[in-house]
Formats: structure tokens, sequence, C-alpha cells
């Protein structure tokens, strides 16, 4: 399906991309899964060739692009590309957007050059062991000593955990207020900042995934992001486009899985003839694709919506929804189609399989997510409970 939402320049920036992706980290990405994480100068190569925070003022390095169809490009790339497991889209769009929008000028002058060089690997740590994703529940304590704040906590499943050069800690600053929540940078070499084990997952094994853990870490006030108390709202004011982020995600993976299908049951003979050519596999690839192609519709035209500054939050939690459960499956049909040779990992869509199993927990649950879309539309059961 054409695209009409791409004009001449994006196509010119997205051939560069892929030539990147190509040429420097898909022949690495059979070491970096052995390896459990990916080279820090994946990061600072990316930098230079302008593909970290293309938003970013040029004061900072930046290209000053306020146009998030170049961030969609690169992301679309590397899922294809790439690796899922390179984690630039959490670098550039889901943590420095706290950086950049909430930091002060120093803050900025302090942190965004570096961000953008990909020098400085970005991670935000909000997840608990014993609350999961559940923020009311934080029990990670920040307390105001006056010139500093001394942070104590612990936090898990922390993607680029390892990697990380600063890390924004969402912890509770308010104890009389389940909502009363501080954002703080705690930086790399802080006394008292630990990382604990490199998390062995079902997917996603190139991306380095961790426990942190925060012992009377010092914190200078310089470090605190905005209001100390209003570190929940802040949290929700990027979650549309954060979980548009996955979306994007979720549906190249879904295509990627899809082409790599097709072109291997044109070649693949059962009976003496393509599998292809079988009905049922006719049928199922029509669906399929009838179904990628209206839902990249509505991921385009999200991120129109995006740049006018009009995607809400329910419009994104649709998206993630429904592209992560499309690319289930999507997924798993690519996989039974490949027969006995997708349960192989020499073969590419094994890994999709993998990949793809987290996509509806992460980033809020497609329960969450549907409980997000009814109450938009009235239905709250928490009044009537009242």
């Amino acid at each position: 399906m054409r695209r009409v939402t791409f004009e001449l320049e994006h196509d010119q920036f997205r051939d560069s991309v892929r030539k990147f992706m190509q040429a420097e980290i898909s022949p690495n990405v059979e070491r970096w899964q052995e390896a459990g994480i990916v080279d820090r100068e994946a990061f600072t190569k990316a930098g230079a060739n302008g593909l970290l925070c293309t938003w970013a003022e040029e004061q900072y390095g930046g290209l000053g692009i306020e146009d998030f169809r170049f961030e969609q490009i690169i992301m679309e790339e590397n899922t294809r590309h790439g690796d899922l497991g390179f984690y630039l889209h959490l670098h550039s769009n889901l943590v420095a957007p706290y950086i950049a929008k909430l930091g002060t000028d120093e803050q900025k002058a302090r942190f965004m050059p570096g961000i953008v060089s990909g020098e400085k690997i970005l991670a935000v740590a909000m997840t608990e062991p014993s609350t999961g994703s559940d923020l009311a529940g934080m029990k990670s304590r920040a307390v105001d000593m006056g010139d500093h704040w001394v942070l104590n906590g612990s936090k898990t499943y922390i993607s680029n955990g390892i990697l990380a050069d600063v890390v924004v800690v969402a912890a509770r600053t308010d104890p009389d207020s389940s909502h009363g929540i501080g954002l703080f940078l705690v930086e790399r070499g802080m006394e008292g900042f630990e990382r604990g084990r490199k998390l062995k997952k079902m997917g996603l094994k190139a991306q380095d995934t961790a426990e942190l853990f925060f012992n009377d870490v010092k914190l200078p006030k310089a470090n605190v992001l905005g209001d100390a108390t209003m570190g929940f709202k802040y949290l929700a004011r990027f979650l549309a486009q954060e979980r548009l982020v996955a979306a994007i995600i979720f549906q190249t993976t879904a295509q990627v899985a899809f082409d790599i299908t097709l072109e291997y049951i044109k070649e693949r003979k059962a009976f003496g003839q393509p599998i292809g050519t079988f009905q049922n596999s006719r049928f199922k690839m029509a669906e399929m694709k009838a179904e990628l192609d209206a839902m990249q519709c509505y991921i385009d035209q999200s991120v129109l919506l995006l740049n006018n500054g009009e995607l809400t939050a329910d419009d994104a939690a649709a998206a993630k929804l429904l592209t992560s459960e499309l690319e289930a499956r999507v997924v798993d049909q690519c996989l039974q189609l490949h027969g006995g040779a997708g349960y192989m990992e020499e073969y590419r869509i094994c890994g999709i399989y993998q990949d793809a199993r987290i996509s509806r927990i992460f980033g809020g649950t497609s329960e969450i997510m549907k409980e997000i879309i009814g109450r938009s539309l009235g239905l709250d059961d928490r009044k009537r409970n009242k």
C-alpha cells in the first residue's frame, strides 16, 4: 500500500536511515543478542548520523525538526533492518522529552548535547518489584534535606538499565499523597546508585533490562525535573506520545512478519506446489494484508495528529491496543505458515514471535488500554462505586 502521508524529503531520509541500519546495526545483531546488550557505539554512531532526537534544538546538536514523521521513519527502519533490542526510541522519544520539556535551561545545557550525540544514554525508572506499574503504590522515596535530596528505593525491568548514563527516576516525595511523586535525574557514578542483575528475557534479547538500586543517593537540587510533587502529572502528560511510539513499532513488526512470510510461502513447496498457492494460505495472507493496510492508515493519521498537538490519550490507547493485538495475531499466523521452520531460531519469524509477546503488556496492558478507552466514553465504574 502506498502511504500518502510521506513526502519526498521523508523518502530521502528513509533511504539514509535504511543504509545506516543495514551497515551499522544489522551486522552486530547476533552478537548483541548473545551478549544481552548492544555496544555503546551504536548510540554514538546513531547520534553522529543525526538519528537521535531529531526534534532537539540545534543549539544542543539536534536538527530542530518538529515533524514526528522523521522519528517514525527511524523506528520503522530500525524494526525492519536493525533490531528491536536497539532501544533508540526509548532514548529519543520516551526519556529525552522529559528533560527537553521539563528541564531548566541549565539542565538542558548540561544533558541535551550528550543525549543528542549518544554519549549520554537514557533510561526511565518507574516500575518497582512489589508494585509493578502501579505508580500510586510506589515505595521509592526522595526526602528533601534542604540543599539536596536523598533517594532510596529499587526499580526493576528497567530498559537500558545497564547502559544508561542518566536515569529519570520516579520517587514518592509526599508521603500523604498517592500522587505526590517527583522525577529525579540520577547519573552514572553517583554514590549509592547500583545496578543489579541484567535480566534474562523471552525476547528483545539484545536490549539490556536490569534492576536498579538507590541507597541514600544524594541528589543536588539541580537534578530535580520540574516541581518535585508533580511527577504523576508529568508522566501522564507524555503517555500519548509514548503509546504511539509503541504502536508504530508493533505495526512495523507485524508488517515485517507478513513480508518475510509472503516471501517464504512463495518458495516453500508441499505436495509439489508452493504452500502460498493453497487456499488457506491465500486467505490468511489476504486477511492479514487488509488488516495491516487499514491499521497503517490509523497509525499514520495518529502521527499527523501528534504533529498538530491533537493526539488524545484515548486515541493513543486505541493505537497501542489495536496494534499490539494485531501484531500478536499476525506474528502467530505467520509462524504457523512457516510450519516447523518457524520454531527454529535460524528463521527470523521465530525471534519476531519471541519479541512480540511483551507488546500487550508493557506501556500499559491491553486491559488497561480498554479501561482508558471505556472511561473516555463516560463508562467509568469508579463513579458508580463511590
